[in-house]
């Protein structure tokens, strides 16, 4: 374990809650300007391209639920995990916390961008299933060595845009607790925070399993 790792993993998860973040706020400030498409390309573009400059270094988590997932089936050490949620949470609150300070006439709820009141059922479904194709397509496109090389960040990338089209106006589609917990910690809204955490990590288990147990184990059993 050496720092830069944890370095990585902060300012990955920074660029992302402060690109993605800071897009939803200008959208409020701007009365839709950005619109639901931008904030999506928003987010998958700086997600893309702190994959391709990062991944090599920390394996581009910037994300909780995939730290999670990963430790679940073995592919990172506890402690190193730990490490990697306090990175990407402190990334996830300066980020907020620099958005904070430089848009001050934003409100609460924009300096936020999710629903300040969010159905536990639907919300935690919801964000489960989204979470479920990132983490499907990490596995698929990154951890599994069969796939094509080159490709993996702009595949993620492109998950978080269509999951974020359908399920912006929804939940927020946050896919990440970092996300969530950063621009919380920003604004003060802490209601509907427990779904971010619930929903993610549940579908970021599922899907860590499904291919790990099933579709990688297949494919070791094919080559025997």
């Amino acid at each position: 374990m050496t720092l830069k790792n944890y370095v990585a993993e902060f300012i990955g998860t920074f660029a992302l809650v402060f690109i993605g973040a800071g897009a939803v706020l200008v959208n409020g400030l701007t009365n839709g300007a950005v619109s639901v498409v931008g904030i999506a390309l928003a987010h998958g573009l700086v997600l893309m391209t702190m994959i391709y400059s990062l991944a090599h270094i920390s394996g581009a988590h910037f994300n909780p639920a995939v730290t999670i997932a990963m430790l679940a089936n073995k592919r990172i050490e506890l402690v190193k995990a730990v490490y990697y949620i306090i990175s990407q949470l402190l990334g996830a609150s300066v980020a907020g916390l620099l958005l904070l300070f430089l848009y001050p006439q934003a409100s609460g709820e924009q300096l936020y961008g999710f629903p300040a009141e969010l159905g536990f059922g639907f919300g935690m479904l919801l964000e489960a299933v989204l979470t479920f194709f990132l983490i499907l397509t990490i596995y698929g496109v990154a951890v599994n060595k069969q796939a094509p090389a080159g490709f993996f960040g702009f595949a993620i990338g492109a998950v978080l845009i269509y999951d974020i089209v359908m399920g912006g106006t929804q939940t927020g589609a946050a896919m990440n607790p970092a996300r969530a917990f950063g621009p919380a910690l920003a604004s003060g809204i802490w209601a509907p925070q427990f779904i971010y955490w619930v929903g993610p990590i549940f579908g970021a288990l599922i899907a860590g399993f499904v291919y790990e147990y099933l579709f990688l184990k297949e494919a070791k059993l094919g080559k025997k």
